[in-house]
């Protein structure tokens, strides 16, 4: 088993009044020669938007981008006519492909919204756009992990075109489960959203990422009460 553990004050910072932002790997005008990706993992960003601000419109292509909000609503807009509103207990996704333009605004002029931006490098190339966004309170378990992204558009959750697949867990102090990898060669990649874990006895505290590969699975228990993404994605693509 290999194991890379990055604390949550490592990360890259960017704070442009409007926007703050947390980077676990190379973005804009954060780089680290040494961060730039786990496997296909590519951008995983933790970003709090002001009242009313946010992106305006901008182009991406052949990558596959995951927006989680975490607390407030989020105004998508693009040019495959979508018009959305995202919140926390939803996911969205985005398979850019050959290309596509939209912005993101915080839709409320009171409060802030905080979301995770991630970003998977896609196993096809120029494939047509699409978007698609779910609610998962549905799928949400308590002290179980729960499936909310997969390859396989019949699954659980949203798909992406990535051998990758997205637990979230929200545990009980003592609560434990263990992690099967989904497909030999994959990467576990885990970002702890609130409170404490231990991994495989490895202490992770809030927005601390820990990252497991060259093995089968893995031991995961709440030392107090917690919330988590785990990202399972290919090393290599």
């Amino acid at each position: 088993m290999k194991t890379i553990l990055y604390k949550a004050e490592s990360r890259g910072h960017a704070n442009h009044g409007w926007l703050n932002s947390c980077h676990s790997f190379s973005f804009a005008n954060y780089f680290n020669p040494e961060r730039m990706n786990f496997g296909a993992l590519r951008v995983l960003n933790d970003d709090t938007v002001s009242a009313g601000r946010g992106f305006g419109t901008h182009p991406h292509s052949n990558m596959e981008i995951i927006s989680i909000p975490l607390e407030g609503d989020l105004k998508h807009m693009d040019n495959m006519g979508n018009s959305t509103v995202i919140k926390k207990g939803d996911i969205q996704v985005m398979s850019a492909g050959t290309g596509v333009e939209h912005s993101e605004f915080n839709n409320n002029r009171d409060s802030l919204v905080k979301f995770l931006q991630i970003w998977i490098i896609p196993d096809k190339q120029n494939v047509t756009p699409r978007y698609d966004q779910i609610s998962i309170e549905d799928i949400k378990v308590k002290n179980k992990l729960y499936q909310v992204l997969s390859p396989n558009p019949e699954d659980q959750g949203v798909w992406i075109h990535q051998k990758a697949w997205f637990h979230m867990g929200d545990f009980e102090k003592g609560q434990s489960e263990s992690y099967s990898f989904k497909l030999e060669g994959n990467g576990i990649y885990i970002f702890v959203l609130d409170g404490t874990l231990s991994v495989n006895d490895t202490e992770l505290n809030t927005r601390d990422g820990f990252g497991i590969w060259d093995t089968n699975s893995f031991d995961i228990t709440a030392t107090s009460g917690a919330k988590f993404l785990i990202m399972e994605v290919p090393m290599e693509f």
